[in-house]
């Protein structure tokens, strides 16, 4: 018998180091276990519309999203283009099109675009044109970021359009996700801090709650300072520091930026605490990921999305144990 798991998605970002043919792989998983939808991200690996569209050939079933799309990156017209090509390629399927602010790491550094110092204005203005694009209808846009005149999608649709997911941390992009978009997308939080979370998305509006869950059936022990360094890398982000801290880490949040300000890389992983890693990386047995990915959806997450953390001597090994316990083989 198939697993159901019909309101779970699986995420790529965590294992597309594997190589793209993981990636045709854990579709296959996905779509045998029941999954709904598969996301990828985007940074310096696999260019996202072009993944989304070769899984979409491959495993017709899924609805396909991005987790996420930096702004500074695309305009919102050739978001919007990207998008409706998937979505005529699937006029069945969703089409999730995830979208952030990103960080000055990815944007500036590693692509040489600029990150802007307004970000809460100009995501505004993005999710405003981005949804004025994607209608289909004649758009006259002038705004503070975006000028646009007599933009026409000129990609046919049926009924169905892309929907619009916005990436979010902090108290008003949460709101603004609420407003503006169709759905938010949760990342790096504990299941205990979801509740707030939503609370500031329903202060804006009812969009559909996504939500990255990272989550690996593997000894926990051997792969502790795996999970330090990649929370370590998010916590020198100013956002993702920010809710850390609200999400009840402001002592690890505090000890690791001044140990990084400092230039002790060592001392600024220790600080990465026990207690945090268990709470967002989270490794274990099978029974332990099963419930702590129930965890989040009885916190308020409707759409848990599996971000499968391989770690271990098979790690595509990992990566389906993880999925199996998702959807609650044990």
């Amino acid at each position: 018998m198939t697993p159901a798991a019909p309101h779970m998605g699986i995420t790529y970002a965590s294992f597309a180091a594997l190589g793209m043919q993981s990636g045709f792989t854990g579709a296959n998983w996905a779509v045998e276990l029941g999954f709904s939808s598969f996301w990828v991200a985007e940074t310096t690996g696999p260019e996202a519309f072009a993944n989304l569209a070769a899984i979409g050939a491959a495993q017709p079933s899924l609805a396909l999203g991005t987790g996420v799309l930096a702004i500074q990156l695309r305009t919102p017209g050739v978001a919007a283009m990207g998008a409706a090509t998937l979505q005529a390629l699937q006029p069945d399927r969703d089409i999730l099109l995830g979208i952030g602010i990103s960080s000055p790491a990815v944007v500036s550094r590693w692509h040489g675009a600029e990150y802007g110092d307004r970000p809460m204005a100009q995501m505004r203005e993005y999710l405003t044109l981005l949804r004025e694009c994607l209608s289909g209808e004649k758009v006259d846009f002038a705004g503070d970021f975006y000028s646009v005149k007599g933009f026409r999608l000129g990609v046919r649709l049926e009924e169905r359009r892309p929907k619009i997911i916005l990436a979010a941390l902090n108290p008003k992009m949460l709101r603004m996700a609420g407003e503006l978009a169709d759905g938010v997308l949760l990342n790096y939080l504990p299941a205990t801090h979801v509740p707030w979370s939503v609370e500031q998305v329903r202060a804006g509006g009812d969009a559909t709650i996504y939500g990255y869950v990272h989550v690996g059936v593997t000894d926990p022990e051997p792969h502790r300072d795996l999970a330090r360094r990649d929370l370590f890398s998010y916590i020198v982000v100013d956002s993702y520091a920010a809710n850390f801290a609200r999400a009840g880490f402001a002592d690890e949040v505090a000890a690791v930026r001044e140990c990084h300000a400092a230039g002790n890389r060592e001392a600024a992983l220790a600080a990465v605490s026990d207690r945090m890693v268990d709470a967002i990386d989270i490794l274990g047995t099978r029974q332990h990921i099963h419930d702590s990915v129930k965890a989040y959806a009885d916190a308020g997450v409707d759409v848990p999305v599996i971000m499968p953390m391989p770690w271990g001597p098979d790690r595509m090994g990992v990566v389906r144990d993880t999925l199996e316990a998702a959807a609650g083989i044990l």
